[in-house]
């Protein structure tokens, strides 16, 4: 039994941990911003330079004083709280009549950025496998290995890019809607290739898949026709009482419950939250964008950081070998050619001239918190070791980082081909989906 005293110790200690990130996190998003990159950049990187990466290496070991071994589980709590807030927002903010136009489009620009990326990673994972088979001692199968490092490797955030698009007037540009709904579609896409990889690690066997695949498909079906129906008369009443004060507990509690299910399913919490946000209505558009998108917004800007940190506590950059950072190189050319390749050739195909496909290449290799939480999830599972986890969460930081510089060169302003009208670099433009903006802050 825990003292009381060493409880409160304890308490105190996380206090202070989580007020030393949201001061180090605010700090180099703000200098990440300076330099034209996302937000994110800066919070990822204050993630790892207050690990061992940096702060562990000063004498004492500061890291563990000030997040000590006691303390990560309090940390990873609220880490997963605003990790849940963030999940639901991109799966309310996506705008499926947004991505229904321009389909042939879209779909080959989907699907190529999906699979090409997918097939590397694969390729990448056989040629790593023989080092990285062992996580805590149990090996891990190759399927496993493999297919996971494939969905890792697929990945565009979606939030992120809708971010890079707006600061470099480009999101109403032919180019930029093209990208931003293509991420959509294959965010959707990607979770849930991602929930059926974690269900192939997680399940005992072939029986145990089964399960676990015909429970998700119930969850799915009940999400759809009961609790849709249901949270839709529910907003509807309280929108015609003029009420929704308690609007956002309410919700939290919901994505919160589906949270739950989904992880006794067998599958992880994200995904509960992330469908919850789907099946949850758009209109009225005003009062849910006051009375449950921005309080959830405003909880998960203030807990997400936790997250990065608690991440960057697993990264260790300083202990990678130059055998490691081989690999590292390796991961980076198989992430950008599968991106360059699998979205440009097929918007080329559809007639755009090469630098604009390129371009398209360029926007859907952004990666960011999106990558971060699938291998968080890969490391959480024990498919992924500390060393390749550090190595993919580097990728992903250089991924998102070379977008912003790169668009000047490829995308001139005065050559803009705009879909709507002139871009203002003062105004607010929408990313497709009824929280565009705001929920592309919550991210970056």
């Amino acid at each position: 039994m825990t003292h009381p005293h060493a409880a409160e110790a304890l308490q105190a200690t996380a206090i202070a941990g989580i007020a030393g990130i949201l001061i180090a996190g605010s700090v180099l998003a703000h200098l990440a911003r300076r330099v034209r990159q996302p937000a994110v950049i800066g919070e990822i990187t204050a993630g790892i330079l207050l690990g061992p990466s940096l702060l562990g290496l000063l004498p004492g070991n500061p890291t563990q004083r000030l997040f000590p071994d006691d303390v990560r589980p309090l940390l990873s709590m609220v880490a997963q709280l605003g990790l849940l807030l963030f999940m639901f927002t991109v799966g309310w903010e996506l705008d499926w009549t947004t991505m229904r136009r321009r389909k042939s489009s879209v779909a080959g620009v989907t699907a190529g950025s999906i699979l090409a990326p997918m097939l590397l990673g694969v390729g990448v994972a056989a040629l790593l496998y023989h080092a990285h088979s062992h996580v805590n001692g149990e090996k891990v199968p190759f399927s496993s290995f493999g297919l996971y490092l494939g969905v890792s490797m697929s990945i565009t955030a979606f939030p992120v890019l809708a971010r890079i698009l707006k600061d470099n007037n480009l999101s109403r540009t032919k180019i930029g809607a093209l990208a931003l709904t293509s991420a959509a579609f294959g965010d959707v896409l990607a979770w849930c290739l991602l929930a059926g990889v974690v269900a192939v690690v997680t399940a005992s066997g072939p029986s145990g898949f089964t399960d676990t695949l015909w429970m998700s498909a119930g969850y799915g079906a009940a999400m759809i026709v009961v609790v849709r129906p249901l949270v839709a008369r529910g907003v509807a009443r309280l929108s015609a009482r003029g009420s929704g004060v308690h609007l956002a507990t309410l919700v939290a509690a919901g994505l919160l419950l589906s949270a739950y299910t989904t992880s006794r399913i067998g599958i992880h919490p994200i995904f509960g939250a992330f469908a919850f946000g789907l099946v949850m209505p758009r209109k009225p558009q005003a009062m849910l964008e006051e009375r449950m998108v921005r309080p959830l917004q405003h909880a998960g800007e203030l807990m997400l950081p936790v997250y990065f940190i608690v991440t960057g506590l697993s990264v260790d950059v300083a202990s990678l070998s130059p055998g490691a950072w081989g690999e590292l190189g390796l991961i980076l050319a198989a992430a950008v050619l599968g991106k360059l390749l699998g979205a440009g050739l097929p918007a080329r195909s559809f007639g755009l001239g090469w630098k604009e496909s390129t371009g398209v290449g360029v926007l859907m290799n952004t990666r960011g918190l999106t990558e971060l939480i699938i291998l968080g999830v890969g490391l959480d599972l024990g498919v992924l070791d500390r060393t390749l986890f550090t190595e993919m969460v580097l990728m992903a930081l250089i991924t998102t980082a070379m977008t912003g510089p790169l668009l000047p060169h490829l995308f001139p302003r005065a050559r803009m081909d705009l879909v709507t009208g002139p871009a203002k670099a003062s105004g607010r433009v929408r990313a497709p989906g009824p929280a565009g903006e705001q929920a592309s802050d919550l991210a970056v």
